[in-house]
């Protein structure tokens, strides 16, 4: 399925009701979609080396918290860099990499990090010469962002950068997560997941490669599960509020990720299939 618009968008659910699936699903749909993790930019510019990775590393070694301006500065940077982000200068000609075949590096967007961190520090009314950032709305410049934003504040911030375009809110009944996370098993070494109610191991409490135990994650149990999903229902409430405010906000409910995607595949199709 092709994409006749820029989608930007994020998945806002509880811990097990699948966004990693969904988030899957959409990739595969539509080959246009890519996904940006400010985890995986984390990582990424950590074993890089580049000035941000720096920054937070050291920010990590010293038991500091990466702060949200850091976690905006290497999602823009990763923008600008794929040539999805420009200045947004009036007197500019906003070109995509679609359109120009150009590089990202020749486009009318910011020169270097150094931009993106004078952009992001400075106040909102005195941007030190810079007009508002952007976003290409071509098709080949569409993302499901992981990660972030996470709170309202952390959108609010992210919207002076990238406004995103769909905020998706996945529902499960609790109850049914509960089951479904009482039953799931993992093989550690590679991360392949398995239930008892679905996707179960060829042979009970064994991983179907390797011959190896499985195990349940310590994150599994019912009583800290409840209080990751406490914790997530007070951050993600001021959140989904506001991106209806923006009115970007879909909610879709169902029993299982087998039932909500097709949901959520016509929806997308809707907002951006050509």
């Amino acid at each position: 399925m092709r994409l006749r618009r820029a989608a930007r968008v994020i998945l806002v659910g509880a811990p097990g009701v699948g966004k990693g699936t969904q988030s899957e699903r959409l990739l595969q749909r539509f080959p246009q979609l890519s996904s940006i993790s400010s985890g995986d930019l984390l990582r990424h510019n950590v074993k890089q080396r580049t000035p941000l990775g720096i920054k937070v590393e050291s920010t990590m070694k010293s038991g500091g918290l990466v702060s949200d301006d850091l976690i905006l500065r290497l999602i823009s940077n990763e923008l600008n860099q794929r040539g999805w982000l420009f200045s947004g200068n009036p007197s500019d000609n906003i070109m995509t990499l679609a359109s120009s075949g150009i590089g990202a590096a020749e486009a009318q967007s910011f020169e270097n990090e150094r931009e993106i961190a004078s952009f992001l520090s400075s106040p909102a009314q005195a941007r030190r010469g810079y007009a508002t950032p952007r976003a290409s709305d071509d098709p080949s410049a569409s993302f499901i962002l992981d990660g972030f934003p996470r709170t309202a504040a952390q959108a609010d911030q992210l919207d002076a950068i990238v406004p995103i375009n769909l905020a998706v809110s996945l529902k499960t009944p609790l109850d049914v997560i509960m089951e479904r996370i009482s039953g799931r098993w993992v093989h550690e070494p590679s991360g392949r997941v398995y239930n008892t109610t679905y996707n179960t191991p060829k042979v009970p409490g064994v991983d179907d490669v390797t011959g190896e135990p499985l195990v349940r994650r310590s994150d599994d149990s019912e009583e800290v599960y409840r209080a990751r999903f406490k914790k997530f229902q007070e951050t993600s409430e001021p959140l989904l509020e506001h991106y209806a405010r923006k009115g970007v906000l879909w909610e879709v409910e169902g029993m299982s990720s087998d039932e909500i995607t097709p949901k959520l595949f016509s929806e997308f199709e809707r907002q951006f299939g050509g």
